[in-house]
């Protein structure tokens, strides 16, 4: 999702109305391997210029009114011919804007960035460059192969594959590499496995025997990433039956055969392998694919909740203010505390304005929210989390007769909280802080992914995420009958059932840390049969 607001500490400021082209490195395919210079220059970017093989996802952190121009290559087909790139280089820089030029890999390693900084730098355009990792180190890395090793490989040389090397002429010395790999070296080849074959046959006619190790990774560093472990006499044949092709890197020298143990730890992560369709909010989404992914999973964002204010804050801000009166405030979700935390905020208030009151929260993510958000740790969360626990917590461990008690709460929060608190003689007040949309409609990877049985586990963390995702599928709620359903708890359960879904999993313990776990369990469970 992108952002909506500027960071004060600016890393370009546009004092003399001259412009800025920087050439951020996106690296080799996760979006977690930009540096951290490259990605803080992204998110205050006026245009992100972007190639083919930079994540899309590294897209979400721009600031909502930047312009993002795609010019990717890929397969001979060019959204924009080099020429036309420096010219939306240099034309967006001289109107003073901070031009991202977002590349894949590192942007001088086997790209044109070299040459795209020196035309910004004859045409008077300011250019800098953030380097990044590299696709040739960082893929062989997680398939369990290092391109050195103490042991075995002391020099490791970069090579392109693009260019043919049964020509006449070639710009690489083939016969220097045969002679390096002999000795031990190892040797990656980019962009080359269009000619797979023919880098085989050459360095075969060097000298180099038919059982020399190679090996070939394909989407290096992303839950998508495959490899095989060949020769050079058997990788043709061996990358058609695995069904390899590109963007690939293809590895020869004696590591290409390292098998140590705990080198191969991305693809033996518990999740790899996994595709996760999460439904919860845009504003949540974050958070849960994190933790999946690294955990190894493929995760695809399937929002099917939109999370907005009340139409009117006045009786909400009033109660907020004078919530001193209260003996309690009770929050019963990570959304109820982020609204009353961007409220207080807005009314110039900090957690200083609740002192003296004590506060509830239902599980341990509302109670993590509150510490992050306002550096408050609840007096009571519930050994279980749902309603039904707080209250029955509260009332056992407190005396709420006659307690006055302030909710803040979705308006499709269930009623078994604020009820039972009433029978027990607490005087509530409860209040209406967010409001629960359904989603416009599910993104179109979503879809595809369901419809193409892409799709390993649904996730569910409320009954509103069930019931949403539904309706949106409409006459295709069957396609959810290809995945197993995964949910939060038994009240999330309660609902999938009343709409006839299937469930493969509840979460013992009610919250984010307890479903993964959940998912993690299974999955090992079946990775083991």
């Amino acid at each position: 999702m992108k952002q909506n607001l500027r960071k004060s500490n600016r890393l370009f400021h546009n004092t003399d109305q001259k412009g800025l082209v920087v050439l951020v490195s996106a690296g080799p395919g996760d979006p977690g391997l930009i540096t951290v210079a490259g990605l803080d220059y992204l998110k205050q970017a006026d245009v992100v210029v972007y190639d083919a093989l930079s994540n899309p996802k590294l897209l979400d952190n721009v600031q909502l009114d930047a312009e993002l121009i795609y010019v990717g290559k890929r397969g001979g087909n060019h959204a924009k011919t080099q020429d036309e790139i420096n010219n939306i280089l240099v034309e967006n820089a001289n109107k003073g804007k901070l031009v991202i030029r977002l590349k894949g890999g590192d942007a001088y390693l086997f790209g044109r960035g070299a040459e795209e900084i020196a035309y910004l730098s004859e045409h008077g355009v300011e250019g800098i460059v953030i380097p990044g990792v590299t696709a040739g180190i960082a893929a062989p890395m997680m398939a369990g192969i290092p391109v050195t090793h103490r042991k075995i490989a002391s020099t490791v040389t970069f090579v392109t594959g693009h260019e043919d090397p049964t020509k006449d002429q070639t710009a690489v010395d083939y016969q220097s590499l045969a002679g390096l790999i002999a000795k031990g070296g190892t040797v990656c080849f980019y962009m080359g496995v269009g000619r797979l074959g023919a880098i085989c046959q050459v360095l075969q006619s060097h000298g180099l025997e038919a059982d020399t190790p190679a090996a070939l990774v394909q989407w290096g560093t992303t839950p998508q990433q495959r490899h095989i472990v060949t020769s050079l006499g058997s990788a043709v044949a061996d990358v058609q039956a695995a069904g390899i092709s590109s963007p690939a890197i293809i590895l020869v020298g004696k590591v290409a055969a390292t098998n140590e143990p705990g080198l191969d730890f991305f693809t033996s992560r518990p999740l790899f392998g996994q595709t996760i369709l999460i439904t919860r909010t845009r504003q949540q989404a974050s958070d849960l694919s994190i933790q999946l992914g690294a955990l190894g999973a493929k995760v695809i964002e399937a929002p099917t909740i939109d999370i907005v204010g009340p139409e009117d804050w006045s009786d909400v801000d009033a109660v907020i203010k004078d919530v001193k009166a209260y003996d309690w405030l009770v929050l019963t979700s990570r959304n109820g505390v982020s609204a009353l935390a961007d409220r207080m905020a807005m009314m110039n208030l900090d957690a200083r304005h609740l002192a003296g009151v004590q506060v509830a929260a239902i599980g341990s993510s509302t109670a993590e929210a509150l510490e992050e958000l306002l550096n408050i740790i609840p007096d009571l969360v519930p050994t279980k989390f749902v309603g039904e626990s707080l209250a029955a917590e509260l009332i056992a461990k407190h005396d709420v007769s006659g307690k006055k008690m302030l909710l803040l709460r979705a308006d499709i929060a269930r009623p078994a909280l604020p009820k039972l608190l009433a029978q027990a003689g607490a005087q509530i007040t409860e209040h209406v802080i967010y409001q629960t949309k359904l989603a416009d409609t599910l993104p179109a990877e979503a879809f595809e992914a369901l419809r193409e049985k892409q799709v390993d586990w649904v996730t569910f963390t409320s009954s509103s995420t069930a019931a949403n995702m539904v309706e949106l599928l409409g006459d295709e709620k069957a396609l959810l009958n290809d995945c197993k359903l995964a949910s939060i708890g038994p009240i999330t359960s309660q609902t999938m059932q009343k709409l006839g879904l299937d469930i493969a999993l509840e979460a013992t313990q009610s919250d984010i840390p307890g479903l993964v776990a959940a998912l993690v369990d299974a999955c090992t469970v079946e990775q083991a049969k």
